[in-house]
């Protein structure tokens, strides 16, 4: 089934108390045992208590596992509404402070806040992670390595963060300054081949530096657990359409890059040096950015730069089914991404008179809502003057 680069995807969300907005401190008593009865997707925790993760299954159908994602946030909406809570798609909370987060309780998680110390408290955002399984898993570290240049696109198509710790941050993708201050962080370094990959790991676990490969946490990288090639650079989507275009663009370019090895197959210091530059320009403007073009030495829009990886990638959209999928990234330059909503309803709720507070409570508002799948235009609450 290798050949069919079968894909998986994970969605991290907040989990806030329908009162207050806020994020929880404290995970409710058997809120994840309820919800992993219920649905097919698997439900986890995650580091923070404020926080869960849900993962689809190996598949090879777009459409699966868009059901999957619907059934799981809508599944956990209703058990939240249970015990207070509301479920949340978005990179940063709006006002959520690091300071009152806790720690999961897990020996994994014990590890990760040993080293991480007060980086790890901070680290209070939620991120898309796509797997694409490759027919050859040792060839995951030449293909990350000459997929770099798009990682800049697909944060663009995902920005959702434009808060803060109850600030707008002039950001669209706040998430990766927070997501920066982790070690092994970022962009990954040019590797020569997998030998070089694996000498890397294998020297940091033999100086007791990581404990194994999963310590590695750059935007893009073999996955430890799986065959695959796991894109981490995108936020949470709000919306399950934009995370399901996304997915599909992604798998269709790890299908591209395998089968044609040329393709940037010469990768430089300055190519990563552009790649670093851009991933900037996609955390401040989102879909409104233009990137450096390495080929012709000039600007593109985020819009000609979809348009030429959508080309390259046709013929392996449609080999692989999902050509509908990624052609609907389109949809997210024309609609917006969830930054664009997130500061759309905090200033519809500016406008009804709400005060610095309650207009962000508006954006929670907002992302419960969208988060679930049901939008309504012009929805919040009414504020006092």
């Amino acid at each position: 089934m290798a050949d069919t680069y079968r894909f998986g995807i994970e969605e991290e969300y907040f989990l806030c108390g329908v009162e207050s907005r806020n994020t929880l401190r404290t995970m409710p008593k058997g809120f994840i045992e309820k919800a992993r009865g219920l649905f097919a997707a698997d439900i986890m925790p995650e580091l923070l208590q404020s926080q869960i993760e849900v993962a689809t299954e190996p598949s090879t159908d777009m459409g699966h596992a868009r059901a999957r994602l619907i059934e799981a946030r809508q599944g956990l909406g209703e058990i939240g509404r249970a015990h207070g809570i509301m479920v949340v798609a978005a990179g940063t909370h709006p006002f959520a402070a690091w300071t009152r987060q806790r720690t999961t309780e897990a020996a994994r998680y014990d590890r990760v806040m040993h080293e991480l110390q007060m980086v790890g408290m901070r680290n209070v955002i939620c991120g898309l992670h796509v797997h694409v399984e490759l027919p050859d898993p040792s060839r995951r570290v030449n293909v990350m390595t000459r997929a770099l240049p798009w990682l800049p696109l697909l944060l663009a198509l995902s920005t959702s963060s434009p808060f803060w710790q109850g600030r707008r941050t002039g950001l669209m993708g706040y998430r990766l300054a927070a997501n920066s201050e982790l070690p092994r962080a970022g962009i990954p370094d040019l590797f020569f081949d997998q030998a070089d990959y694996d000498r890397y790991i294998r020297t940091l676990v033999a100086s007791r530096t990581i404990r194994d490969e999963s310590y590695v946490w750059w935007l893009i990288r073999p996955s430890m657990r799986h065959p695959t090639l796991e894109l981490r650079v995108t936020d949470v989507c709000t919306r399950v359409d934009h995370a399901i275009a996304i997915a599909a663009l992604y798998r269709a370019l790890v299908r591209h890059l395998d089968r044609n090895p040329g393709v940037n197959g010469r990768m430089t210091g300055a190519s990563r040096a552009i790649v670093c530059e851009n991933l900037w320009r996609a955390q401040r403007f989102g879909v409104h950015a233009s990137f450096a073009d390495e080929a012709t030495e000039s600007a593109r829009t985020a819009a000609e730069t979809l348009d030429d990886v959508l080309t390259m990638v046709a013929g392996d959209a449609e080999a692989l089914g999902c050509r509908a999928e990624a052609e609907a990234c389109r949809d997210i330059l024309r609609e917006g991404t969830g930054a664009d909503a997130q500061l759309e309803a905090h200033a519809a709720a500016e406008a009804r008179g709400c005060d610095a507070k309650a207009a962000l409570e508006a954006v929670v508002d907002h992302l419960a809502t969208a988060t679930a799948g049901v939008l309504r235009t012009g929805a919040g609450r009414p504020c006092a003057a």
